[in-house]
C-alpha cells in the first residue's frame, strides 16, 4: 500500500469509532495543554520576580545586623549589643566619597508601623518607612501624585508624609484627592506630600500598604532614637558592586571595632545576587512544574496504548484476512502506528490551541509567560508518545498469524 492509502486506512480506522478516539485525543490534550501551561506560569512567576528586582537595580546593597560575631553581650542574654548597632554615623560615613569612593548614594532605614486615621476612616499601615530623599531614587521608589520631601524635611523634623496606593486608596478612595491632606499617624499630624507610584506584589506582603516619613519624624514620633534598622547603598555602577560591598565590609568593620576573630554581625545583601538567586529558584520551580505535567501526558499515552489493543483486538480477524490475501507485515504495522500516532498529534494540536487560549489571562495572580521550545517540545514529545505507545499494539497486529486470526470470535 502506499503511503496515502494507508493514511485513508488509519482514518477510517479511527472514524469507525469516533467517542473513543475523541476520548483519547481529549486525554493527551490535557497532558499537552498542561505542560505548556504550568511551564508558562512558571516562567511568569520567575519573570515577575525578575523584573521587580531589576527594576530596584543591581547595584544595590542592603546593609542590616546579623545579631552574629559579637551582636550579643560576652557572658550575658539580652538584647543586642548597642556596639554593633547601624546608627546614622555609619551612613554618613559611607556617604563620604574620600572613604567610599565607590558608593554614589546611601539612605538609612528605620521601620515602624502605625494607624493611619483620616476623619472616620482608619487603616493600619504595617510599615512605616523613615528615611530621606536618597531612598526613593536609590529603590526605585518613585512618587506618581504629588512630590517627595527634600533633604531640608528630614533637617527640620517635618511631619510630612508619603503613601502607598492601597494605604490613600483606603484612607481617602482616590489616590489623587490625598495630596495636601492631613492624617494622623498614631496620634500626630501628617500632611501628605504624594502617593507612591503602584509597585507588583511578588509575595503574601503588599508593597503598596505602606508609607515613607522623614527618618528624623520617624525618630522623634514613632520609633524613638533607636538604631536603625538597615542602610540601603547604591554602588556607582554595576561593575563597582562588589568594590562597593568591600567598602562597607571595612568601614563598618573599623567604625565599631570588630575583632578579627569574630564574625561579621553585619549582614551585606547584593541585589545581583539575590536576582541570580531568583532565577535560578524560578527555574527549578518551572522544572518541578513540567514534571507533574508530564505525568499527566504519559497517563494520556497509557490512554492511546488501551484504545490501541483495543482496536487490534475489534479488528483481529480483518487483519487476518487482509494479511491472507497478501497484505505485508510492515503495512500492517504502518496503519496502526499511524493511527497512534495520528491520535498523539491531534490530541497535541488541541492542548496547544487551548494553552494559548488560557494563557492569555492570569492564573494565580501570575501573567503566564508563554515559551515557544515548550509548544515545539510538547507537540514533539505527543508524537513520541503516539509512536512509543502505540508500537505494542502495532507491532502485536503485525505479528498476528492469518490463521490466528481467521480463528478469532
Amino acid at each position: 500500500m502506499s503511503p496515502r492509502d494507508l493514511m485513508g486506512a488509519a482514518l477510517r480506522g479511527l472514524t469507525a469509532n469516533k467517542l473513543r478516539s475523541l476520548l483519547t485525543v481529549l486525554g493527551v490534550s490535557i497532558g499537552v495543554g498542561a505542560v505548556i501551561v504550568l511551564v508558562a506560569v512558571g516562567n511568569g512567576s520567575g519573570k515577575a520576580v525578575q523584573d521587580r528586582l531589576e527594576a530596584m537595580g543591581t547595584n544595590l546593597l542592603t546593609v542590616s545586623t546579623t545579631g552574629g560575631g559579637g551582636g550579643f553581650l560576652r557572658g550575658q542574654a539580652g538584647p543586642a549589643n548597642q556596639q554593633y548597632s547601624l546608627t546614622l554615623d555609619d551612613a554618613t560615613a559611607l556617604a563620604d566619597k574620600n572613604l567610599a569612593p565607590d558608593i554614589s548614594s546611601v539612605a538609612p532605614v528605620m521601620t515602624s508601623s502605625g494607624t493611619a486615621t483620616n476623619g472616620d476612616t482608619s487603616y493600619t499601615v504595617n510599615q512605616v518607612i523613615g528615611t530621606t530623599p536618597m531612598y526613593m531614587p536609590a529603590t526605585n521608589t518613585p512618587v506618581q501624585i504629588g512630590s517627595s520631601f527634600t533633604q531640608a524635611d528630614v533637617d527640620t523634623s517635618q511631619r510630612v508624609i508619603l503613601l502607598g496606593q492601597t494605604a490613600a486608596t483606603e484612607l481617602f478612595t482616590r489616590p489623587a484627592s490625598a495630596v495636601g491632606q492631613t492624617i494622623k499617624l498614631g496620634a500626630v499630624d501628617f500632611t501628605v506630600l504624594g502617593v507612591l507610584a503602584s509597585k507588583d506584589s511578588t509575595g503574601f506582603n503588599d508593597p503598596n500598604a505602606t508609607a515613607i516619613v522623614p527618618i528624623s519624624t520617624l525618630r522623634a514620633t514613632q520609633a524613638g532614637y533607636g538604631a536603625l534598622n538597615q542602610i540601603v547603598v547604591q554602588a556607582a555602577g554595576q561593575d563597582r558592586v562588589d568594590t562597593a560591598q568591600a567598602e562597607v565590609t571595612e568601614l563598618l568593620t573599623a567604625r565599631h571595632q570588630v575583632p578579627a576573630e569574630e564574625t561579621s554581625p553585619f549582614r551585606i545583601t547584593n541585589s545581583a545576587q539575590i536576582l541570580q538567586t531568583s532565577q535560578d529558584t524560578a527555574a527549578t520551580f518551572t522544572a518541578l512544574l513540567a514534571t507533574v505535567a508530564a505525568i499527566s501526558l504519559v497517563v494520556g499515552g497509557i490512554g492511546v496504548t488501551n484504545i490501541m489493543l483495543v482496536t487490534v483486538t475489534e479488528r483481529t480477524r480483518e487483519i487476518g484476512i487482509r494479511k491472507a490475501l497478501g497484505a505485508r507485515r510492515r503495512t500492517i504495522l504502518g496503519q496502526f502506528l499511524i493511527e497512534a500516532t495520528l491520535l498523539s498529534l491531534i490530541g497535541g494540536a488541541v492542548g496547544v490551541g487551548a494553552a494559548l487560549i488560557v494563557t492569555r489571562f492570569q492564573l494565580a495572580g501570575v501573567q503566564p509567560v508563554l515559551v515557544p521550545s515548550s509548544i515545539g517540545l510538547a507537540l514533539g514529545v505527543s508524537a513520541a508518545v503516539g509512536l512509543f505507545f502505540g508500537s505494542m499494539p502495532a507491532h502485536r497486529a503485525a505479528g498476528l498469524r492469518p490463521i490466528d486470526a481467521l480463528r478469532h470470535e
